[in-house]
């Protein structure tokens, strides 16, 4: 399937092989969001949600989360990441929590569905922890925002 580095010359999935690459600093950076009503948001900003510290239960969930994506993704390669660094920032206007991550390695691939699955975590982390007080929480606009590094150089999402 052309274009699609994924699938073989038959149509057949199978991980990349990527031993002939060259070893390279490599960055992803991924944005997501959990909207929730103005209350819940100040539950989880003054440190009244009953299950504790919302926040960084998350950052620590994103954490483990871009570390065991090979685990998780089927053809991802299991990789020696260098950095994993979450920003999880309360918006009132959302309302909500925005949630963005940071991946870094110095490997043959990169660190995209690592960033990703952070997000992704981390945003499910604080669904988990305020569910009993707001079920109808929304994640939303996971994406990638910056991939640097190895042959296909670097990309940044438009705004």
């Amino acid at each position: 399937m052309p274009g699609l580095s994924h699938f073989d010359e038959a149509g057949r999935a199978h991980m990349v092989d990527v031993s002939n690459k060259p070893v390279t600093a490599r960055v992803a950076v991924a944005r997501g969001a959990v909207k929730m009503s103005a209350e819940t948001l100040a539950l989880v900003t003054e440190g009244r949600a009953g299950k504790g510290d919302v926040l960084g239960v998350a950052r620590l969930a994103g954490i483990m989360g871009a570390k065991r994506t090979a685990e998780l993704i089927p053809l991802c390669h299991p990789l020696p990441i260098t950095k994993v660094a979450l920003e999880l920032t309360p918006d009132p206007a959302l309302p909500g929590v925005v949630v963005e991550a940071t991946v870094k390695t110095g490997g043959q691939t990169g660190v995209e569905m690592e960033a990703l699955t952070a997000v992704s975590v981390a945003c499910l982390t604080i669904y988990d922890m305020v569910k009993a007080v707001e079920k109808g929480m929304e994640i939303t606009g996971i994406r990638l925002l910056l991939k640097d590094g190895g042959k296909s150089g670097r990309f940044e999402a438009r705004a």
